[in-house]
């Protein structure tokens, strides 16, 4: 069944100038793939998965701050693993409309003048440690807050999101109807089923495709094959369990799909340019610096 993107209006804003939720939901209430013409800050306080932006597929875990630009589609996939005792996760976010940033700074200067020289990102953004650590912090301020003072927050907030320079690349628009729907099969599939084997015949049978017109259509989309692209996916989940969980080497290799851990440690390694053992030391050591 192909997944279809949803069209997600956001609640009625015609007496606010931006949505804000501190949401906790069941994982099975989540929202599915959709999109809507809001720039989406979100804020994860409870729970881990896997986050579909555009083109791109990420890992996300608990602290992740991420931006979502208009009318890109998206969807934020929890582990029902990682949820609370009741079966809940938790985040914090802030819907608001490119329009609402261009009048605010029409009307104020102030603002103007600190997102002057912005270049508006086309892409998905992730952003680092100290930006996310200041996001967070202004999310949670806003509880409790009445929309006044929540707006009086948007104002600072609004230079933060658009001048941080520590931001990483999330995910990219894709523009084309068929591609798109192709993609968000391989991509919601692979999700899906990386943690066993996954056939090539499988997949391409998903899209409606044979092996070979598969092989070749997704390389010329990705710039990679699909193993590379599972492998790529495999540890990139992997680098995530090594920074945020004390899961051992083993035990984290055969949850992202390896049944053979020394393979698992040759491929990481290869591609990493580290052993997982040292990646993981190397990333508790910046963490404490």
């Amino acid at each position: 069944m192909e997944d279809v993107i949803i069209p997600y209006t956001l609640p009625e804003t015609e007496n606010h100038s931006f949505f804000f939720i501190d949401q906790r939901i069941d994982t099975r209430l989540e929202a599915k793939l959709h999109m809507h013409d809001a720039w989406e800050l979100y804020c994860v306080l409870q729970g881990e998965g896997t986050r579909m932006a555009g083109d791109t597929l990420l890992p996300f875990t608990e602290g992740d701050v991420a931006l979502i630009p208009p009318s890109m589609h998206h969807h934020w996939d929890y582990n029902p693993a990682s949820a609370d005792d009741e079966g809940c996760i938790r985040y914090l976010m802030v819907a608001f409309s490119h329009s609402f940033v261009r009048h605010c700074m029409a009307v104020f200067p102030e603002l103007r003048n600190r997102l002057a020289n912005v270049t508006f990102p086309a892409e998905a953004l992730k952003f680092g440690t100290e930006s996310a650590r200041a996001i967070r912090h202004a999310l949670s301020a806003m509880k409790g807050k009445d929309e006044l003072e929540r707006l009086c927050d948007m104002f600072r907030l609004l230079p933060v999101i658009f001048t941080a320079k520590d931001c990483t690349f999330a995910g990219s628009p894709v523009r084309i109807e068929r591609e798109v729907r192709r993609m968000q099969q391989d991509s919601a599939y692979v999700m899906a089923h990386y943690v066993h084997p996954i056939l090539l015949d499988d997949i391409a049978a998903e899209v409606g495709m044979n092996r070979s017109a598969f092989c070749s259509w997704f390389k010329r989309c990705k710039g990679m094959t699909f193993s590379q692209f599972v492998t790529q996916y495999r540890l990139n989940t992997a680098c995530d369990l090594l920074e945020h969980s004390q899961k051992s080497v083993s035990e984290i290799g055969y949850l992202v799909g390896f049944c053979d851990i020394p393979h698992f440690v040759r491929v990481f390694t290869k591609e990493k340019g580290v052993s997982p053992g040292k990646y993981r030391k190397e990333h508790l050591t910046k963490a404490q610096v």
